[in-house]
């Protein structure tokens, strides 16, 4: 049974920084894309950043600059580097992996909060 943990959250004062993983339990055979989204109170899930396989990655533009995704295929792990941190930045950030056969799995979750 395959299951995403993610970890690493809490509350940061804005400028300050977090390191969120996201560890995979189980196998997942030929993963494809690893995608980090969240979701504010009050607001709908969005996309943050993914790395595809090769690692090439992709950065919504309110977090470019600012995040880094990074990934360790030997630990089957997702990483998402988040510096410069605003209040905006408040929200569940959740970790989502899809393998090349489109079956998606998602972790829980884990909440970061950004206070001024």
């Amino acid at each position: 049974q395959v299951q995403l943990v993610e970890s690493g959250g809490g509350t940061v004062q804005v400028g300050g920084s977090l390191r969120l993983s996201c560890t995979v339990s189980g196998t997942i055979f030929s993963i494809g894309a690893m995608t980090w989204l969240r979701q504010a109170p009050g607001k709908e899930r969005e996309f943050v950043a993914s790395i595809s396989s090769s690692g090439s990655t992709t950065y919504t533009d309110s977090v470019k600059d600012r995040f880094t995704i990074s990934k360790d295929d030997a630990k089957t792990a997702v990483y998402l580097q988040m510096n410069s941190l605003k209040p905006e930045d408040t929200a569940v950030y959740y970790c989502n992996v899809v393998s090349v056969y489109n079956v998606g799995y998602w972790g829980l979750g884990t909440l970061v909060t950004v206070s001024s």
